[in-house]
């Protein structure tokens, strides 16, 4: 948020590091490294800061869940606060989180399921961190590696590194909730998406 640390969420360790970071000449301080601790077999995979500064995500792709945690930007910390399950109640199959995303308002957190094929959407606490996961919406093809969420927050769209597609979605900022465009594109194995500033 503010380039004084940076963020590696490592699945091996089950460990977000925090580096300080020196803007000058662009290296991290890996000796003054904080980290935080997940369970062990989370396999934490993205992170990303929220817009208020004091909240930050990660997703475990071996659980299938996000973990909201609060952050210290003055001394680089993070510490846990809430875990939920990305996956609805009644789903038995194999399932991994890829993709970690938040609205620019702040309300909703979205996370990639590859199994279930979906996107899970959380409503976030912005004061304290709690999650509820409101729905799993499909993203009409396979394993969804990846997404974006434009810069404006109208649309997400979902690659299906599967099913070699990129799949168009309205979103509702409101709610939150996705609704499907009808509009898609056929690419080869997509694994990201990102958005260039004209």
């Amino acid at each position: 948020l503010n380039n004084r640390f940076a963020a590696a969420a490592d699945l091996g360790v089950d460990k977000v590091f925090l580096y300080p970071l020196n803007t000058d000449s662009g290296r991290l301080n890996l000796a003054a490294a904080n980290s935080v601790s997940l369970p062990p077999g989370s396999g934490p995979r993205h992170f990303a800061f929220h817009p208020n500064g004091t909240l930050a995500f990660v997703n475990n792709e071996m659980l299938s869940s996000l973990t909201s945690l609060r952050y210290d930007p003055k001394w680089g910390r993070l510490s846990l606060l809430d875990t939920e399950s990305t996956l609805p109640g009644d789903f038995s199959g194999r399932n991994s989180t890829a993709e970690t995303q938040i609205h620019p308002n702040g309300e909703f957190v979205y996370v990639s399921n590859r199994g279930h094929d979906s996107i899970a959407i959380f409503r976030v606490d912005q004061k304290n961190g709690d999650l509820d996961l409101i729905t799993n919406e499909s993203t009409r093809g396979r394993t969804p590696r990846n997404f974006g969420l434009d810069p404006q927050g109208k649309f997400l769209f979902a690659a299906n590194q599967g099913s070699d597609s990129v799949v168009l979605f309205k979103v509702n900022a409101i709610n939150g909730l996705l609704s499907a465009t009808g509009l898609s594109l056929k690419v080869p194995a997509p694994v990201c998406v990102k958005f260039k500033r004209l």
